[in-house]
């Protein structure tokens, strides 16, 4: 069998490898497939039988063309390309097709979530954490072609990162990888395994931080994903301009959405007070409490972020 397979794989690389050699299982109903090997297009694996047969097996491409990519903001070096893209100039409500009949959806990983899409200590949490094991492999979620790959050294807190564009606008991001499994400008397919779960960058353990941005507005994942079971929530989803705010999370109305995108935050300076910011933003000391937790005795501390309307 080993010279079977040597044999075979010299056979794969070589341009004129006649389509005759391929074998269809069809005619040999009772064979059982024992391994698997590679071949020059990672879509296209060849199967061994143990009666020594063998075939190509197509696993399917994503089907994607260049031209539906905003080509324009396609920046493999920086990780937010669209960095200098105001909120103005996204409509007020954008419909996403997630998934139809070309294009399907595999979660990038089913594991227990321990922090989620919101304003965390001192700076904005942009995406879900998914609790792993160093070595789990990471699924792309959607079609797509990858427009950042990146070690640690040069992505500040993400660790090991990927970023996957994907035809309808959307991006998603891994982060805090041990190892990457794809490069820039590959195709992939969703359900295939891009890297491995990781505790590089700013990270208190392992676990893959996922993000979903809309033209680099970041949004609640949690909004097309339930993470407890891995299935998307829905084929569509109709992303409204007060999604892209920390404070607006899945599980919200619409007008509770609305109403907590438009919070106001002061980060606390030397010599503040909450007296004094109740006189600067025109509320009072008690809403103010209300709004944070908190007790007109509570120490400010510089740096801290408070939410004053």
């Amino acid at each position: 069998m080993l010279t079977t397979i040597v044999a075979l794989t010299a056979l794969l690389h070589s341009p004129t490898t006649p389509d005759t050699l391929s074998l269809s299982s069809q005619n040999h109903p009772t064979r059982t497939a024992i391994d698997t090997l590679p071949t020059d297009d990672k879509y296209t694996k060849v199967v061994l039988y143990d009666n020594n047969t063998w075939e190509y097996i197509d696993l399917g491409r994503p089907v994607i063309d260049d031209t539906d990519f905003d080509t324009e903001n396609w920046n493999t070096d920086k990780i937010h390309a669209y960095r200098d893209m105001p909120l103005s100039l996204i409509p007020d409500e954008v419909d996403l097709l997630l998934v139809d009949s070309l294009h399907s959806y595999h979660p990038p990983y089913i594991g227990t979530v321990t922090s989620r899409y919101c304003f965390r200590r001192t700076r904005e949490h942009n995406g879900t954490d998914l609790r792993l094991n160093i070595g789990d492999p990471i699924y792309a979620a959607f079609d797509g072609k990858v427009r950042v790959s990146k070690a640690t050294s040069k992505t500040g807190g993400y660790g090991n990162l990927i970023v996957i564009r994907h035809a309808n606008g959307l991006e998603t991001y891994y982060g805090h990888l041990s190892e990457h499994a794809v490069k820039v400008d590959e195709l992939v397919k969703a359900g295939e395994v891009i890297g491995y779960g990781g505790n590089t960058g700013r990270s208190t353990g392992p676990h893959l931080h996922f993000e979903t941005r809309y033209q680099g507005q970041s949004f609640d994942p949690e909004r097309i994903i339930d993470f407890s079971t891995g299935q998307l929530r829905d084929t569509l989803i109709t992303l409204k301009k007060h999604y892209f705010s920390i404070y607006s999370h899945h599980g919200q109305t619409d007008a509770e959405s609305l109403a907590a995108s438009q919070r106001i935050v002061h980060r606390i300076k030397s010599g503040d007070t909450l007296s004094g910011l109740a006189v600067k933003y025109h509320t009072t000391v008690s809403k103010i409490c209300k709004l944070n937790n908190m007790s007109p005795k509570t120490t400010l501390r510089i740096g801290q972020r408070v939410t004053v309307r």
